[in-house]
């Protein structure tokens, strides 16, 4: 009698395979069979005994897949983000590369070795509209250190780390945040069995990325630093210059910005000298006359002195310059 027997099914040798690449180099996508689905082998048998000739099956051996925990973090911004008077916003993507449905915890970090200084972190923030785009009021906001929803296997989702400059900070200092993000079912050393906690009651396996992986983004401070300087001109009643009774007194201030920013609610004050008279209508603002009177342009004087609203100065644009007269009494 000769007997041949014939696997029905190699399934499990190819997914034997792939759960085993799983463990040893992470995966840009989900590893293998989808966790809790059942491989079926059936076994035949065929002989061959005198005349006759017969077959035979064995029987079936079922197989459920386990669930295979990975996970990839990518930070999607390809340059540093500016942070000044308002916070940067840094966004990360997290990705289920598993083979199953899983949460995953993301923390934001600004502790991180070589920083320059450390941000304070404000808020994260779940791109619950998936377009890519910080949406406030409309995104998710979460605290931090708390799970993502459950992501389907290849789903992801887009985190926004928003951050705010501590103080002490200097135009164009860097500091990286870190984010990231852990399986809520587990992490630890690849291959570590969770006997039932996967998918349907299946036992999960912590996979290569030891279910718990990390990005750095990078915020850049963009500040502006503002300098005044004055001087003065003399006009006296004999057509010198000579600072005596009854001369005229022109008090130049000019404003400069530097750095990478922009500085704003800039006001220029200047109190009247002792000894002096304000010369009424003579304020000017880059050679542009200013009323005397409150609310009506960016000037007031009063018997105070004036003061000239510039605004929003950014480093590298032109100077401001505010002038007016007084009289020596």
């Amino acid at each position: 009698m000769k007997i041949q027997i014939r696997p029905g099914l190699s399934a499990i040798a190819v997914t034997s395979a792939a759960f085993v690449a799983g463990l040893v180099a992470p995966a840009a996508h989900a590893t293998g069979v989808a966790a809790g689905t059942s491989i079926n082998n059936v076994a035949t048998a065929t002989y061959t005994s005198g005349t006759g000739s017969g077959s035979v099956t064995s029987n079936t051996v079922t197989v459920k897949v386990a669930e295979l925990l990975n996970v990839a973090v990518a930070s999607l911004n390809a340059s540093p983000v500016a942070a000044g008077a308002s916070s940067a916003v840094l966004a990360y993507q997290v990705t289920n590369t598993g083979n199953g449905s899983e949460a995953f915890t993301v923390t934001a970090d600004p502790n991180v070795a070589g920083n320059a200084f450390v941000g304070t972190i404000q808020q994260v923030v779940i791109d619950s509209n998936g377009n890519g785009t910080y949406d406030p009021g409309v995104d998710t906001v979460i605290a931090n250190g708390t799970a993502t929803a459950q992501l389907p296997e290849d789903g992801n989702v887009k985190v926004f780390v928003l951050v705010s400059l501590p103080s002490g900070v200097t135009d164009a200092q860097t500091s990286q945040v870190k984010l990231r993000a852990v399986s809520t079912t587990g992490s630890g050393t690849p291959g570590t069995l969770l006997a039932g906690k996967g998918d349907g009651g299946v036992d999960a396996v912590v996979g290569a990325s030891h279910a718990d992986q990390n990005a750095l983004g990078t915020i850049i401070a963009s500040l502006a630093s503002i300098s005044l300087a004055k001087s003065a001109t003399i006009a006296d009643p004999f057509g010198g210059t000579a600072p005596l009774p009854g001369a005229t007194v022109t008090y130049t201030l000019v404003a400069h910005a530097t750095g990478s920013g922009t500085a704003t609610g800039i006001h220029v004050t200047d109190a009247f000298p002792v000894g002096t008279t304000y010369q009424p209508g003579t304020m000017k603002l880059n050679g542009a006359g200013l009323t005397d009177a409150a609310g009506d342009d960016a000037g007031t004087a009063n018997a105070s002195g004036i003061d000239v609203t510039l605004g929003t100065m950014t480093g590298g644009t032109p100077d401001e310059t505010v002038t007016f007269q007084v009289k020596i009494n």
